[in-house]
């Protein structure tokens, strides 16, 4: 059969596990991520908290890393500052979307990666996606509209297509991180390291002008113990940890893969919103989340089979 990804080994069954665990991990901290950012951020100061969110863990990345940070050769820190910059777009979009729309539309929304990511790897490889790849696609997005139905779907808003606009540019950075041949074999912690100072730039850069809304002084100084709590949930596990995990995963494995596991989100969001939020989904929430599961599981399958 032939493989809607870039060329990658095929992954022994326990060795796969090994790549998807951790990758399954970081779609839990996404998930749990969208009651954290609302409950730290307003309109007036996203571009503040993710100043202070990425700037929070990029003294300890440097200082980790300095040795290899000087090993990058300039074409492996011109794409990683690239890959940076669109990293930088992928929060915004995100975190403006999420203030301005519900956690679970911003959930149902961000999801469709998963659709846009093989769609998108074909297009680019010129290789058709497997059927029983994009069935399971279909099933796991079934899953996400039922699940959220659960909790009410509203009227599409500013926020909705500002989510909608991240999960095409979160595409776009997965599959950059596959194909930019510069960053194939260098470090991940140095490349996250580029990353995040370059999106920390893009973000000071739009604190300090007009329209930047608070300063990230101020919202530090303005922040009490939950917040600071969320902040660092948001830095050190959905950020820091986070992006790591993905870039590691999706050199050994697909970017297919990756992104199916990661659509999983909604379904934690869901779990994070009834546990700590005290939000009900009811009957059709559960049969819509029970249809996620399903629906990567046999994705996890196709890609399975496509790799080898």
């Amino acid at each position: 059969m032939s493989s809607i990804a870039v060329p990658a080994p095929a992954l022994a069954p326990r060795r796969a596990w090994l790549t998807d665990l951790p990758v399954l991990v970081v779609a839990v901290v996404w998930g749990a991520s969208y009651l954290a950012a609302k409950g730290i951020t307003t309109t007036h100061t996203v571009v503040a908290v993710l100043v202070l969110r990425f700037a929070l863990v990029l003294p300890a990345l440097a200082v980790a890393g300095r040795r290899r940070l000087r090993s990058l050769t300039a074409a492996q820190w011109r794409g990683a500052g690239l890959l940076g910059l669109v990293l930088s777009a992928v929060f915004l979009l995100e975190t403006y979307g999420v203030v301005h729309t519900s956690a679970t539309n911003a959930g149902l929304i961000i999801s469709l990666t998963m659709i846009f990511t093989p769609l998108a790897e074909a297009a680019v490889t010129r290789r058709r996606p497997p059927s029983s790849f994009l069935a399971a696609a279909a099933v796991s997005v079934a899953g996400v509209v039922l699940l959220t139905q659960g909790a009410g779907f509203t009227t599409p808003s500013t926020g909705d297509l500002l989510m909608l606009l991240a999960a095409v540019v979160r595409t776009v950075h997965v599959l950059a991180m596959a194909r930019i041949k510069a960053v194939r074999g260098a470090d991940s912690l140095s490349l996250t390291t580029v990353q995040l100072g370059a999106a920390v730039a893009v973000f000071t850069v739009l604190a300090v002008l007009p329209g930047g809304g608070a300063s990230p002084w101020a919202v530090a100084v303005g922040f009490g113990p939950r917040e600071w709590a969320g902040l660092v949930f948001l830095s050190v596990f959905c950020t820091l940890f986070a992006f790591f995990v993905q870039m590691w995963a999706v050199r050994r494995s697909s970017p297919s893969r990756v992104s199916l596991l990661l659509g999983t989100e909604p379904l934690w969001a869901a779990a994070a919103g009834i546990a700590i939020g005290g939000e009900h989904i009811g009957a059709v929430g559960l049969v819509g989340a029970a249809l996620v599961l399903a629906g990567t599981t046999w994705g996890r399958r196709a890609a399975d089979r496509a790799d080898c």
